[in-house]
């Protein structure tokens, strides 16, 4: 009797931990099977809406900025080698009236400034120098337009998730206060939800960020070109007055 009692114990002590083991592997691959986008929904859920409404905001905000600023310099982006050579010849073949229609016909800020420097080149080589460098601060602030926004929600995004966390934890402290002798596991999880407003307001600075040195990249490539450009106009103007 006692061996039978004893094998019945072991045997349910094997069945035991056997479910529980196979509890544990149903849960491991309940949570494998859950998708990025699932996981990063429902913690964005658990961060709150007030901040987390805020810092998505911002991110939504700051894409759209990016977005535009992207395909206004990818327009504006011209090969001005080419264009350079257009300009040349028809500086030698039709004067300035035909390179002036080289110009009209080609988008881009090189070919703005092109167009400027030509305007006024029957007044003079100073004088087409002069409204090549004043049009080329115009077009420097079009291209640099609305990027001072992005650099705010890139700064913004993460400011809201560290004030979201300073509150949680405020008020975390204030529980155990009001409680006295409260247990770390009781506010574990309003430490956790105050914690991941920072977590998404520092993911929303990355993502800007990238796309913001993206960004300010592409404008130096143009300003180089614009700078470059207009120093060979003036030299294209230069030898067509002698």
């Amino acid at each position: 009797m006692k061996r039978l009692t004893l094998t019945l114990a072991t045997a349910g002590m094997f069945i035991f931990s056997t479910a529980s083991a196979s509890a544990a592997v149903l849960q491991e691959e309940a949570a494998a099977s859950k998708g990025f986008t699932q996981v990063l929904k429902e913690q964005f859920i658990a961060g709150g809406p007030a901040f987390m409404g805020i810092v998505l905001l911002s991110l939504i905000l700051g894409l759209a900025v990016a977005i535009e600023r992207i395909l206004y310099l990818n327009m504006a982006t011209t090969n001005t080698a080419k264009l350079k050579e257009s300009v040349e010849q028809a500086l030698a073949s039709g004067g300035i009236e035909e390179a002036k229609s080289v110009c009209r016909d080609t988008k881009g800020p090189v070919a703005s400034i092109f167009y400027q420097g030509l305007e006024r080149a029957s007044d003079g080589v100073e004088a087409a120098e002069k409204a090549v460098v004043s049009y080329g601060g115009v077009q420097m602030g079009q291209l640099e337009k609305n990027v001072s926004w992005l650099s705010l929600f890139i700064a913004i995004a993460p400011m809201l998730g560290f004030m979201g966390t300073v509150i949680g934890m405020i008020q975390a402290f204030q529980k155990i206060a009001a409680v006295g002798n409260l247990s770390a596991s009781l506010i574990a999880g309003d430490i956790q939800v105050a914690l991941l407003t920072t977590v998404f307001g520092l993911i929303v600075a990355i993502i800007l960020q990238i796309f913001y040195n993206y960004i300010i990249a592409k404008i130096d490539a143009i300003v180089n070109d614009m700078e470059d450009s207009s120093i060979s106009l003036i030299d294209m103007l230069a030898a067509l007055k002698k």
